[in-house]
């Protein structure tokens, strides 16, 4: 990682993970366990090449997420986070529950929100334990 602009946690946990895009690849590998390059650029999002690149690269230098080998396809690599990434968690459940309250948020997407509301810490410990469970 580059050189710290300050000793502040919230400046530096930014740095590493607080730009649009990668809390889109953190959310990805949230619901997906596994993500190979395709899969990000087939996100609603439509993120570009280089800025994927970029992001992941950043994301592997600070240690959120990590890859190996797909064990279908040589050409292919599969994206998971580590132990540092599955402790996100907390901090995209709050962006869900922020952006329920303050956005409007379509319907299909509402359940998953509902989940969390119902019981917050349970569904974290539950998100915590799958992603964990990774082969």
């Amino acid at each position: 990682m580059s050189k710290k602009r300050s000793d502040c946690p919230i400046s530096c946990s930014l740095e590493m993970w607080g730009d649009k895009w990668s809390l889109l690849i953190i959310r990805d590998l949230m619901l997906k366990k596994e993500c190979t390059y395709g899969d990000f650029l087939k996100a609603d999002e439509k993120i570009a090449t280089n800025i994927l690149a970029a992001r992941l690269q950043n994301l592997l230098d600070s240690g959120i997420i990590d890859k190996k080998d797909h064990p279908d396809s040589k050409l292919k690599i599969l994206y998971f986070l580590t132990r540092k990434g599955i402790d996100l968690i907390p901090v995209i459940v709050e962006i869900n529950l922020w952006g329920d309250q303050y956005l409007t948020i379509p319907d299909d997407r509402k359940k998953l929100l509902d989940d969390i509301k119902k019981d917050k810490e349970g569904f974290i410990k539950r998100a915590k334990a799958y992603l964990s469970s990774k082969g």
